[in-house]
């Protein structure tokens, strides 16, 4: 199966003084296109240090990433940007719309500045796909917070990702809604054969997808299969 994501002995520390800070070290694994694929960790493991490395928003100290079949560290930050408009989605945990946009304006911005034509339409669909066909005009400060996870994730599809980068996705939301959310994210990405990347620290959310990568102290602990299909 391709591989769509190949990250081979990363390695990121941070000058602190006349100190070296070692986030990550040696960190090595392959995602498959298709597949949903979980990193977990306590706080400080290097779960959200990993994940800008893989999406090329943060150059490493040593190793490779290949995303996409693309060496990161052979592009330009122009270039990343353009892999990234291409062909990655992401999901934060404080939501990031634009507070001054509405919920049909914060998805189909985007697609307009790709030259989506219909862009409104689409922004409009998605939105209906994700349960908000009624709150398309509301702006996210008069959202909940699952709503405006759920316009988030309408957003995140919206360019037809093959890479689905989800930060700490439900970490805002309380267990009743993030569940909600949760359920929407994967039947979006089975819809759309995205492949999807979640960094968490909820096991039973990890345990949910087919592989799950354990850090520690920004060491990988294990990397396994699991029984999901």
């Amino acid at each position: 199966m391709a591989k769509i994501l190949n990250v081979h002995q990363l390695r990121k520390t941070y000058s602190s003084g006349l100190n070296q800070l070692t986030v990550l070290e040696d960190v090595t694994f392959t995602v498959d296109a298709g597949a949903t694929f979980s990193i977990v960790g306590p706080s400080g493991s290097g779960k959200t240090t990993l994940l800008g490395l893989c999406a090329g928003l943060d150059d490493a100290n040593g190793g490779k990433v290949e995303l996409c079949g693309a060496d990161l560290a052979l592009l330009s930050e122009d270039e990343r940007a353009v892999l990234r408009n291409k062909n990655i989605g992401f999901i934060f945990q404080d939501f990031q719309l634009l507070p001054t946009l509405s919920a049909i304006e914060n998805v189909s911005v985007p697609l307009e500045l790709q030259g989506v034509k219909n862009a409104a339409s689409q922004a409009r669909q998605l939105l209906q796909k994700v349960g908000l066909e009624k709150r398309l005009n509301h702006y996210p400060s008069q959202l909940s917070g699952g709503e405006q996870q759920r316009v988030a994730l309408a957003r995140a599809f919206s360019n037809k990702p093959r890479l689905l980068f989800a930060d700490e996705p439900t970490g805002n939301l309380d267990e009743e809604t993030g569940e909600k959310v949760i359920q929407l994210l994967f039947e979006l990405n089975k819809e759309s054969g995205t492949t999807l990347v979640i960094v968490t620290h909820d096991l039973d959310l990890a345990k949910r997808t087919q592989q799950i990568l354990r850090l520690k102290g920004g060491k990988v602990l294990t990397n396994q299969k699991t029984d999901v299909l």
